[in-house]
């Protein structure tokens, strides 16, 4: 008898996204839970329409509300799957998981599949961003989201993965540039607080997830504290531009993948250290450190001191 999934969505004001997704996931999917904060559109009238379970919750980040579900939406079913609103299954995909669930090898506890950005209606095959290997199914209760700000990922400890192939999972978001660049603004901040975070621990107490962490994300994760992060500040953003679209090809995108990946390696990371050093030299002005400064505004909880 093929196992079963339960899917969790995360929703604010995506009604021109939710049944696209949704849809998607029928004959693949046993139970949709939609996680709502406060949408003031027609998202939770859609998504119940189409038989999902809607809980309403309000919004602090991704990973608060990705685990608010996993806590609240009574998860029965063998698998768990994560899927964004703006994202759905290609028909190959559909196909090759509903095969893979007929008969999963008992070891296997978590399951990538293949994303593929769509940028200005063109798909983004370059610049080391196509497959993007996403671990977005896993077996239910041993899967935790990472409570970071921004770039959290589904941890598996003991992690025994499998990749399914046939179709990609496509994320093609329909609003204009505008929403985009928005988006990212908003990105930006929350990476900031992330690095504040970083640079303040030596010894985290935070749950970072590294030591759980495999493949492509592990990697990506290494790379961008390890490498990127020693990088001097004004210089970095070109470095991960010219790598992404000279070495890694992405001028084989086309025009709108100049756009993607110059906004997206070069525009947003210069975005993030501007945001950074705005904040480091607020924090200065007041003669405490930029940690504290978040922890005073209440975006940080102030760490707790170790004794020897």
């Amino acid at each position: 008898m093929p196992q079963s999934i339960t899917a969790l969505i995360l929703t604010f004001n995506e009604e021109q996204h939710i049944e696209r997704c949704i849809r998607s996931l029928e004959g693949v999917v046993e139970r949709v839970c939609v996680i709502d904060s406060l949408s003031t559109d027609r998202t939770v009238e859609i998504a119940k329409g189409l038989g999902a379970t809607v809980l309403v919750n309000p919004w602090k980040n991704y990973a608060t509300q990705f685990q608010f579900g996993l806590d609240n939406c009574d998860i029965t079913t063998e698998w768990t799957m994560r899927i964004d609103a703006d994202e759905y299954l290609e028909s190959g995909l559909r196909d090759a998981m509903q095969n893979w669930l007929a008969s999963p090898p008992e070891h296997i506890n978590a399951v990538y599949l293949r994303r593929k950005m769509v940028f200005l209606e063109r798909p983004i095959t370059h610049g080391f961003f196509y497959p993007a290997m996403m671990l977005r199914l896993w077996k239910t209760g041993q899967g935790r989201i990472e409570q970071r700000w921004m770039d959290e990922h589904v941890i598996v400890e003991n992690v025994q993965s499998a990749t399914i192939e046939g179709g990609d999972l496509v994320d093609h978001n329909l609003n204009d540039l505008g929403w985009w660049v928005s988006k990212h603004n908003g990105y930006a901040t929350r990476e900031v607080y992330d690095m504040v975070e970083i640079l303040e621990r030596e010894n985290t107490h935070k749950d970072s997830g590294m030591e759980d962490m495999t493949g492509q994300a592990a990697r990506k994760r290494w790379l961008k504290e390890n490498l990127y992060s020693r990088l001097p500040t004004t210089l970095r953003a070109g470095f991960y531009f010219f790598y992404r679209y000279v070495i890694g090809r992405g001028f084989l995108d086309g025009k709108e993948g100049f756009f993607f990946h110059f906004l997206q390696a070069f525009w947003y990371r210069t975005l993030v250290e501007a945001k950074l050093f705005e904040l480091e030299k607020q924090a200065s002005a007041e003669g405490i450190s930029a940690y504290d400064k978040l922890c005073k505004n209440g975006i940080l909880e102030p760490r707790v001191k170790q004794h020897p």
